[in-house]
């Protein structure tokens, strides 16, 4: 008795038909992943509240974005550690916490070198692996991609020892009752890209904030030192390290010689007391599509959308403007 095989037109049918199966299962197999991976960056940012509440309850002051020394007016570049540094002890990394001085410059602390702590970076951040190396014999670091709360624009004036107006600032005695605006209010950290591209140290052509992305990318054309490592030295103080400004709505994309770009006026502590007053549009940024998940000063969690209006977004960076936020 003759046993029938498959003809051709049979196999190529069923080849066809798994290949289709595969192509409707692999998209739902990302969007599984991605969700764990947000997932994961919302539990991230959940302890990074956690933990500035501990240290609020500790010190009874929000940890400071940096520690400027005004009694010089020359400095090394590298000198303040940030709020991520400052959070070690609450975020059961006690160990590396013993091991580093808070008081003394991070850059050449070994301690820290080529370590990575995972709750200060977002897993679907496909440049949150990439380590950076400053040269110099100096710390490796790995890139974090949560930014602290500097405000909307205005970071520190070293000659006024005025400080910004959000959640974190330099030198700041930032107590809750600080918080007017209630902490339920007030972002305290949201998400950034690692390795962005920014200019710093120039201008700013005004002082005014500005209105759209067309003004910022005026500003970042006064700036006269490009760079393309934004985000990338977890212990700097530094708002184009550890922080975003709510100067522009989530993921804007602001252009500037084919890129995208933030700015920095001036490195907050260059120089001490001869430094420049600094100005930041350090715009919030994922890879979340449509969104950014961001913490709140209550510890809450939130995604944001990108098309949140600006007003809205800038009165939640405030945490004294008094603004009246509505439904977001």
């Amino acid at each position: 008795m003759s046993r029938r095989g498959f003809t051709l037109i049979e196999l190529l049918v069923v080849i066809a038909i798994i290949a289709i199966l595969v192509g409707l299962l692999l998209p739902a197999v990302q969007q599984a992943r991605e969700a764990a991976r947000r997932s994961q960056c919302k539990n991230n940012l959940k302890q990074l509240g956690l933990a500035v509440g501990n240290y609020m309850e500790a010190a009874t002051l929000m940890p400071i974005a940096a520690g400027i020394d005004l009694n010089t007016s020359t400095t090394g570049n590298n000198g303040s550690w940030g709020v991520h540094g400052r959070l070690l002890p609450y975020l059961e990394q006690s160990q590396l916490s013993e091991m580093v001085d808070l008081s003394v410059a991070w850059d050449m602390q070994m301690a820290i070198s080529n370590v990575r702590v995972p709750v200060f970076s977002c897993p679907t951040d496909p440049k949150s692996d990439l380590v950076r190396d400053p040269g110099g014999g100096k710390a490796l670091l790995y890139p974090t991609t949560y930014g602290f709360n500097y405000g909307t624009w205005f970071v520190f004036n070293p000659t006024t020892k005025q400080y910004g107006n959000g959640a974190v600032a330099p030198n700041a005695r930032i107590k809750a009752a600080s918080f007017i605006d209630g902490m339920s209010n007030t972002l305290l950290a949201s998400e950034v890209k690692a390795w962005q591209d920014f200019n710093r140290n120039g201008g700013p052509a005004g002082t005014a904030i500005p209105g759209n992305a067309a003004t910022v990318a005026t500003q970042v054309a006064t700036g006269t030192d490009i760079k393309n490592t934004g985000h990338t030295e977890w212990p700097d103080g530094r708002v184009h390290h550890a922080g975003f400004t709510a100067t522009l709505t989530p993921n804007t994309v602001v252009t500037w010689n084919g890129r995208d770009f933030d700015y920095n006026s001036w490195q907050e502590g260059r120089n001490g007391s001869a430094g420049s007053p600094t100005y930041a549009a350090i715009t919030s940024r994922s890879y979340h599509t449509g969104m950014v998940q961001a913490a709140l000063v209550d510890g809450s969690v939130r995604s944001v959308s990108d098309t949140i209006d600006l007003a809205t977004w800038r009165a939640l960076a405030t945490r004294d403007g008094e603004e009246t936020i509505g439904v977001w």
